[in-house]
């Protein structure tokens, strides 16, 4: 019987010459190896891809007063009236050009600038509108409309209005019939140092937060702030603090799943559905008082809790005193029986087990999105104390510089990536239709590889760099165990990659399910090397169909290297991703 799953994998991996008419006519390619010419040329593209910008706390500033100094000069203000303008217009100097040029009058009566500044009156003493109270008036101050109030009814005002929050770069003269802006000049000259420094990082966060194409970087305590550039790119963001986020939702970076699914699956994983789901699985309704009960013994023989104390029967949830020997004993009930044959508890028992799969299904998909989670906290620490102290203790014995041990740190970073990537596959898994058998198929398999392989990295960086830092001198084969890591590294970030691109397109190249049941594809794929520079093609999976060998020469004419997995053209005499020697 023909394997339409088994050729559809084989076309995926091994690259045969239908894969090349396939691509030829323009089907979907997923290359998950190591490309060549032209191929590595375009990931290497796709990579370096970035359009974004970490802006830190100076450059904000730099901005902020780039800008403010354009106004300024264009429309021939002083810069605290080029800042109250910016401020009202989200800090688009494009926008306050448009506004100022159209109707100046108007913009100044909205923003609180008069068109000429009202001296305060030359009396030797006046009174402030607040306190009510003569002051001399070299202790007064007004804004530009010229109403007067005393140094000390000004900072109470004005630290009030800083400590109610960022409202206060809104900030008008105190008198009620007033409209006329409070300016960062009158903050600077009337407010305390505490309260001018928390004035300036309202003003800083108003400039990222007004923009519509800067954000702070969400992770907890970070500074910096975002500025991105739509493209052709992803919204994956790597911000200087080292966490990466999606520009478009804020939440972790979540390649291949889309923000629609991570916003339902954060929210299935923090509501009430599931408890639900599990007390209507693993519970059920006191006959009297409704609550529910969990049977935590062996007896069918039920005491509902104070106050209601109901007894009652497990299985047929009817009075415990019409039961006894005559209806089966503690541990069965003929009652039960016979009426479940009669089909009086189908549609109870059916509810019950549809929420019983329901949770299985659910605790299946979130255990391993958690358990991939937990290994990439675990592997940030290991990268961490790497780079603390591991590092330099691996370069003294070892004998060699820092600078070339740079592989090892590229090896953690990419296990970090990929375990991200690997985490929301699970998410991607669980809101896969479940009617798409050979999608659900495919994905399961490409899932499974990616996971395999990247174990053999993680094993590699992990537990094989713990020898070298062990030994007690320079070890001879450390050359070779920097090619290994190496070579891993770069067929698992190719493999990923591509993994990424495929789910993210919804594996469209995998047709519908076959009358048996098993996987085919709309037309042949590509292989997952693409093209090497002889013209033939490889592969990086490890795996072959069920009675194939996954070491040495197999049917498709590639070899698997024993020391990397990296699977070669059968004419490659060494391993094209770390040169060990074929045998």
């Amino acid at each position: 019987m023909h394997d339409a799953n088994g050729s559809a994998e084989d076309d995926f991996y091994s690259g045969g010459e239908a894969g090349l008419a396939a691509s030829d006519d323009g089907d979907a390619d997923y290359d998950f190896a190591d490309h060549d010419s032209d191929d590595s040329a375009e990931l290497l593209s796709h990579r370096q891809q970035q359009n974004y910008s970490i802006l830190s706390e100076v450059d904000i500033k730099r901005r902020q007063e780039d800008d403010i100094n354009r106004v300024s000069t264009v429309l021939s203000i002083s810069k605290p009236e080029a800042c109250v303008l910016l401020r009202n217009y989200n800090w688009s100097v494009s926008k306050v050009h448009d506004e100022w040029f159209a109707d100046e009058e108007r913009v100044r009566k909205v923003v609180g600038l008069p068109e000429k500044h009202i001296e305060m009156p030359n009396d030797r003493e006046v009174t402030c509108g607040i306190c009510f109270e003569s002051c001399p008036c070299g202790s007064m101050s007004a804004a530009a409309c010229g109403h007067p109030f005393c140094g000390t009814c000004w900072r109470g005002y004005i630290s009030t209005a800083i400590s109610d929050g960022p409202g206060c770069l809104m900030l008008r003269c105190p008198d009620p019939s007033c409209a006329a802006a409070v300016g960062q000049d009158m903050i600077n000259s009337l407010a305390d140092d505490e309260n001018k420094e928390k004035y300036g990082r309202y003003l800083r966060r108003s400039y990222i937060e007004d923009n519509r194409k800067t954000k702070w970087c969400p992770a907890p305590g970070c500074e910096y702030a975002v500025e991105f550039v739509m493209g052709s790119g992803s919204y994956d963001v790597n911000c200087n603090c080292s966490y990466g986020f999606c520009w478009n939702c804020t939440e972790e970076a979540h390649r291949p799943v889309d923000c629609a699914t991570v916003s339902k699956w954060i929210l299935k994983n923090s509501a009430e559905s599931e408890n639900m789901n599990w007390i209507l699985a693993n519970s059920k309704p006191c006959p009297k008082c409704k609550r529910p009960i969990e049977k935590n013994q062996g007896c069918m023989h039920i005491t509902c809790t104070p106050p209601c104390k109901f007894e009652f029967c497990w299985l047929c949830l009817g009075p415990w005193s019409e039961h006894g020997e005559r209806t089966g004993g503690f541990y069965a009930c003929n009652r039960y029986e016979s009426a479940r044959q009669e089909g009086a508890y189908d549609e109870s028992e059916r509810r019950r087990e549809m929420a019983k799969n329901s949770l299985e299904r659910y605790t299946h998909y979130y255990e391993r999105w958690a358990a991939n989670q937990s290994s990439r906290q675990k592997a940030l620490g290991d990268l961490q104390s790497l780079q603390n102290d591991k590092l330099e203790k691996l370069s003294d014995i070892q004998s060699q510089p820092e600078s070339q041990l740079k592989f090892i740190i590229e090896a953690w970073l990419q296990i970090v990536e990929c375990r991200r990537v690997l985490k929301w596959t699970y998410a991607y898994g669980f809101y896969l239709p479940e009617h798409e058998h050979a999608k659900r198929q495919f994905f399961e398999y490409l899932q499974g590889e990616a996971e395999s392989g990247l174990e053999r990295l993680h094993q590699c960086a992990e537990k094989e760099l713990q020898i070298y830092l062990d030994a007690e001198c320079p070890s001879k084969d450390f050359n070779d165990f920097r090619t290994k890591l190496a070579g891993l590294t770069s067929v698992t970030r190719n493999y990923f990659e591509n993994l990424v691109r495929a789910l993210e397109t919804g594996l469209n190249d995998v047709g519908p399910s076959t009358s048996h049941g098993t996987c085919s594809k709309s037309a042949t794929s590509k292989s997952l090397g693409g093209k090497s520079k002889s013209g033939k093609n490889r592969a990086s999976s490890t795996s072959s169909k069920s009675g194939g060998s996954s070491r040495g020469v197999d049917d498709s004419n590639i070899w698997t290297c024993d020391q990397c997995t990296y699977a070669n053209p059968k004419s490659a005499r060494a391993c094209q991703a770390c040169d060990h020697q074929h045998r």
